[in-house]
Order: C-alpha cells, then sequence, then structure tokens
C-alpha cells in the first residue's frame, strides 16, 4: 500500500484545492464532492468518479470502506492523505475524511426521457447555491423529472449546490438551458407552463398541476423575468397573510412541488 500522502505542496493536493475556485471548475471540468452521503449518491447513480482522497482519521462511520471499494470498482483512483493534508483539500468545516474529484454533469434536452405528464421545475436566475441544492432535493423528493437550471447565476457544479442537494443532482436530470431553449421545449412537447408572481389572482392550489407542467420559479428579490411571464399558460401566486411578501425561493418551489404530487396522488409519472 501506498503511503498517505503528507505534503501539502504535492501537485494534487494544489490541484484539489484549486477546484473551490469556478474558474478551475471550468477549465478542468471537473468538480469537488465532499462527505459520504454526497459521494455514495454520485457512485449509486454512475456518475464518475476520478480521484478519491480519504483520511481514516476523520472518518465519522464505519461504511467508509466500503465506499471506497465501490468508489474503486468503479474505476476511482484512491489515495489516503494525512489529516493535515485533507484538511487542506476539505472545503467543509467539519470534514468526514471522503473527498472525491468528478466531471461535471453532462445531462441535455435530449436526454430527457418522454413521459405523458411530466413534471418539471424550471429554475431561472437562482442565486444561492443553497437554494438551488435545495430545489433539488424538493423536486427529488416530490417526484419531479427534471430541473431546468435557466440563465444561471450560480454555478451548479459548486460544492456548496452539491453539499446543499446531498448529492441529488447526480439522481435527477439537471439540465442548463437558456430561458428560450427552455420555452422552445416545454411548448413542442405540450408542457403547460407555470409561472408565479405574486401579480394574479389565481392561488397554486386552484390550478390544474395533473397535467404536464412545468414550475417557474424566480428569485425573491425580482421574481420572473417577462420572458416567463408572457410565455406562461396560467400564473400562479402563493398567498401572504403576514407582513412578508415573498418566499425564499426554495420554500416556495417545494410547495407547488407537493401539491402538483398531491394532485397527482403521491405517484411519479411513468416513464
Amino acid at each position: 500500500m501506498a503511503l498517505p500522502i503528507a505534503s501539502l505542496q504535492n501537485p494534487r493536493v494544489k490541484f484539489a484545492v484549486k477546484l473551490r475556485q469556478r474558474s478551475h471548475r471550468d477549465d478542468a471540468t471537473l468538480m469537488l464532492i465532499e462527505g459520504y452521503r454526497e459521494i455514495k449518491r454520485a457512485l449509486d447513480n454512475t456518475h464518475p468518479i476520478g480521484e478519491f482522497y480519504t483520511c481514516r482519521a476523520l472518518f465519522q462511520g464505519s461504511n467508509e470502506d466500503a465506499l471506497i471499494a465501490q468508489a474503486v470498482a468503479q474505476g476511482a483512483e484512491h489515495f489516503e492523505c494525512t489529516e493535515a493534508v485533507f484538511r487542506k483539500m476539505a472545503y467543509r468545516d467539519r470534514p468526514e475524511g471522503l473527498l472525491a474529484t468528478a466531471h461535471h454533469l453532462t445531462h441535455s434536452l435530449a436526454d430527457l426521457a418522454d413521459c405523458p405528464t411530466p413534471l418539471v421545475v424550471v429554475a431561472e436566475a437562482i442565486e444561492k447555491p443553497g437554494n438551488l441544492g435545495t430545489i433539488l432535493r424538493s423536486a427529488d423528493a416530490a417526484g419531479a423529472d427534471a430541473v431546468l437550471v435557466c440563465d444561471r447565476c450560480t454555478d451548479l457544479h459548486n460544492p456548496n449546490v452539491v453539499r446543499a442537494s446531498i448529492g441529488i443532482l447526480f439522481a435527477l436530470p439537471v439540465i442548463e438551458v437558456s430561458s428560450a431553449e427552455a420555452i422552445a421545449w416545454l411548448r413542442a412537447r405540450d408542457i403547460q407552463i407555470v409561472a408565479t408572481t405574486p401579480h394574479t389572482d389565481l392561488i397554486y392550489t386552484e390550478a390544474d398541476l395533473t397535467k404536464g407542467t412545468a414550475l417557474v420559479m424566480g428569485t425573491e428579490q425580482v421574481g420572473l423575468t417577462s420572458i416567463w411571464l408572457e410565455a406562461a399558460d396560467i400564473q400562479v401566486r402563493i398567498p401572504m397573510l403576514g407582513q412578508a411578501d415573498s418566499l425564499n425561493v426554495a420554500a416556495a418551489t417545494t410547495l407547488l412541488l407537493y401539491e402538483a404530487a398531491r394532485q397527482r396522488g403521491f405517484v411519479k409519472s411513468p416513464q
């Protein structure tokens, strides 16, 4: 067995640290995945891992060896590290001793399977990685078929998106497209576009979400842009009964997703 990586000047260590920066992630088309659940979800969904760095001194459970074996069996290159080296590479405050590099997501609209009543989330210009990650978790939990990230303001491959989604971005088709491309794709498949806005009388629970539906969500600060408001087949609002005039976008997305799931009898769209 090779000795653990012990030098902070090791080229692999320096490269992994650089991947915290978006420019380096884009140049290398690589991302960082840290944590047991996140790496396990990538492996379980056959998302290829390149290099897998571990530090036994930081392990928090008894399943790490099985995870390492799974990663190596799927082609990952395994490197043990000293604690000092691992903490240098880790981006979490409380690392679990598990860090991997992986290729960017490569899903496209052409990859999406046709189904009779798809449920799609469109996230327009979401700014915060935590919000985007939470939207992905809610979309998966409510049985959505895909998430379209339009005109992005945050990097889908940001380590904080991976963390906030707990790796769900590897389990669900997540596709980056322009708003114009997304609208054309939705219209070609007769998927109704449901735009969320406070400037309408229709409450979201009164809309028919059982047919093929795209729930379009914008930022709390400015909401959806005119391209989506004008393209919408219907506009819905979430009642605000207190002094707050908007919800966190991830919370609002969760409400609409579970209303769609309720109307559909909590049954995922057949593929």
